[in-house]
């Protein structure tokens, strides 16, 4: 696989309304980030992605967008947002933007030109359709709605969305829509930035004439349908390829033979995409099943293409809370976590927090909390009949706000994020869990990280190595290696709250190896590993 900067590089996602408020508003802001930049850049970090920061009327926390050229208030301004630009570019660090055109806010003078009529120039920039049988033209669900079409009573026809009604998504069909959006693209990067995080980007095409679903609940029609890599190769023609940037695709519904079609070096589409198999297919740690998606994703892209490595964000729970354990063995876990991120194939990606193990939240009552879908499902489900404590309780554990409480800097009144009432609650764990004291302890969840993204800068055998798993059907145990140009890596993991044997496998020498790292701090780097017990979540590194 050829070489790229992109490819040896660490993401930081900054959320930046839950990072960082310097006015007081109890919203984070650009400013914010640019104050604490050289905090990301001690982490060792190379790319910033920035989560939306356009104008935009806030209903689904920026990724519903008025206008894709001016910065929203919230977050400060464009002279704001330029100076930050040249503060990342000036530490050595680069910028990516959200890319949210799949839809845009109903605000969007597009829309509301749109839905004024049906003879109206931009009529066409969106979905419509009439009603079928007095009622919506199909059995669509979208992921926030019961419903992917909402009547507009002007004109009576209906809009589609894929997400909430305030979403509409655009028309790509319409080559007006498309040349549009590249002029937007090209304006961004004529600034400087260093690529594009493409929000939801398989979801442009749409499916011909709209047929009603066997299975409306899976939602998977609404993605990879005929036409979306047309469109992909026609941006990168017409914008991508004229710039030295990074483009990663959110891409949901995809297996490897799929994502190859995305991300494939000789296809002129993306560099790398997220999948969800992990993320949004498995709901609950399945050490088997997870280290089989790491196997068929490996085969898959090997030599041709490149995948992402993570395990939250903004739209998922906290690692430590989801697929760890955040109670005794929340610093191992966070650790582990960490190793298996860092060492898998792959680019690795933190999200904020995630470096000093934040954990999810448990808030006593859904208006507790912010995030749409959870609430619109909640209304949803009640709505029906269900037991409202019930619908709460199961909603939890996935709900998004686990992993979009206000990043715990301190242990001063919620957690040094603002001097306001943050917009919402901060986790009641932050004085235990904060950067004030991760920084100060030598043994910390951060320090850690620190000498992992240090170790990737420094060994391209993570970033190239081949990959091959040792321990396939082990419920517990992740054991397997990373081999580049005879340099041999042993990465062992034991994903569990007790002790797990481990036994070195045949071909492999005892007495040739190094400790590289370990997150307990007192593994003997000379004790033999033909048969070594692991502790609960412990991880260590070996070069052979």
């Amino acid at each position: 696989m050829k070489r790229a900067w992109w490819k040896e590089s660490v993401v930081y996602q900054v959320y930046w309304r839950s990072f960082y408020d310097t006015d007081g508003d109890g919203f984070g802001d650009l400013q914010g980030v640019i104050q604490k930049l050289d905090y990301i850049k001690d982490l060792g970090i190379d790319v910033i992605w920035l989560n939306p920061a356009y104008e935009s009327p806030d209903r689904d926390n920026g990724y519903d967008i008025s206008n894709y050229y001016e910065i929203m208030s919230k977050a400060g301004s464009m002279q704001v947002w330029e100076t930050l630009l040249q503060e990342v570019h000036k530490r050595g660090m680069k910028l990516i933007m959200d890319l949210v055109v799949n839809h845009t806010s109903d605000q969007h003078p597009w829309f509301l030109e749109s839905r004024s009529s049906k003879d109206n120039p931009k009529r066409d920039y969106y979905i419509w359709k009439d009603p079928k049988d007095g009622k919506e033209p199909n059995n669509w669900r979208s992921y926030f709605a019961p419903s992917t079409w909402e009547l507009d009573e002007t004109t009576g026809q209906y809009y589609f969305h894929s997400f909430a009604v305030e979403q509409p998504d655009l028309n790509w069909e319409n080559p007006e829509v498309r040349e549009a959006i590249y002029e937007m693209m090209r304006f961004w990067l004529d600034k400087g930035i260093d690529g594009f995080r493409m929000d939801v980007i398989n979801l442009l095409a749409k499916q011909k004439g709209f047929p009603d679903s066997p299975t409306p609940e899976t939602i998977n029609y609404l993605g990879n349908n005929p036409g979306i890599h047309e469109y992909l190769q026609e941006m990168n023609q017409k914008v991508l390829r004229h710039y030295d940037i990074m483009t990663v695709g959110e891409i949901p519904f995809v297996t490897p033979e799929d994502g190859l079609k995305y991300v494939g070096e000789d296809r002129g589409e993306l560099h790398t995409l997220f999948h969800f198999e992990v993320a949004d297919d498995m709901p609950a740690w399945d050490m088997i099943r997870y280290k089989d998606i790491q196997t068929r994703w490996y085969e898959g892209l090997k030599g041709r293409g490149c995948n992402s490595q993570f395990l939250n964000n903004h739209d998922h729970t906290r690692q430590v809370s989801r697929y760890g354990n955040d109670k005794a063995f929340r610093v191992q876990s966070a650790k582990l976590l960490a190793t298996m991120v860092h060492t898998l194939p792959g680019l690795p990606y933190v999200y904020q927090g995630e470096e000093i193990g934040m954990t999810g939240v448990r808030f006593p009552s859904i208006d507790d909390y912010n995030d749409i879908a959870m609430k619109n499902r909640y209304y949803e489900e009640v709505e029906k009949g269900r037991e409202p404590q019930e619908v709460f309780d199961s909603l939890l554990p996935l709900s998004r706000d686990n992993s979009r409480t206000p990043m715990q800097w301190d242990d001063s009144e919620n957690a040094g994020f603002t001097t306001g009432t943050p917009w919402i609650k901060v986790n009641p764990n932050y004085k235990e869990i904060n950067v004030k004291k991760d920084l100060s302890d030598p043994q910390s969840v951060y320090a850690y990280y620190q000498q992992l993204i240090a170790l990737r800068k420094q060994n391209l055998v993570m970033i190239y190595g081949d990959y091959k798993d040792l321990s396939a059907g082990d419920p517990h145990l992740y054991a397997y290696t990373r081999s580049l140009d005879g340099v041999r890596w042993l990465i062992i993991l034991n994903h569990a709250d007790h002790e797990t044997q481990f036994n070195l496998p045949d071909g492999f020498n005892d007495q040739q190896k190094e400790l590289i790292l370990a997150n307990y701090a007192d593994v003997d780097a000379q004790a033999t590993l033909t048969s070594a017990t692991l502790r609960p979540h412990e991880a260590r590194i070996y070069k052979l």
